[in-house]
C-alpha cells in the first residue's frame, strides 16, 4: 500500500540534510533523506450517507475534514461517487 493520503492526496518527498559543517566548508555529507506525511488510519462516518469509511489520511486531511465536512470533503477527493 502506497503511503499516500487520501484527501490530500500528499506522498513522500526526497529532501536534504543540512549539517552545520556545511556553513563553515561548503561540504554536505549527510546526503538525502525520503520525508513521509503523517498518515493516520481512521474510520470516518458519513451522516448523510449513514455509512462509515476507512481512511488512510494525513493530519492535514483530517483537518480538512473538519473544516469542510465528511460528505463534501470525501465526495471531492473521489472516495464517494
Amino acid at each position: 500500500m502506497a503511503k499516500i493520503c487520501e484527501i490530500t492526496k500528499v506522498g513522500s518527498v526526497v529532501g536534504g540534510r543540512y549539517s552545520n559543517r556545511t556553513r563553515a566548508t561548503q561540504f554536505n555529507p549527510c546526503g538525502k533523506v525520503r520525508r513521509y506525511p503523517n498518515l493516520q488510519k481512521k474510520s470516518i462516518y458519513v451522516a448523510e450517507l449513514k455509512k462509515s469509511f476507512q481512511l488512510n489520511v494525513s493530519a492535514r486531511g483530517l483537518r480538512t475534514i473538519q473544516k469542510n465536512g465528511a460528505y463534501q470533503t470525501l465526495k471531492k477527493a473521489g472516495v464517494i461517487k
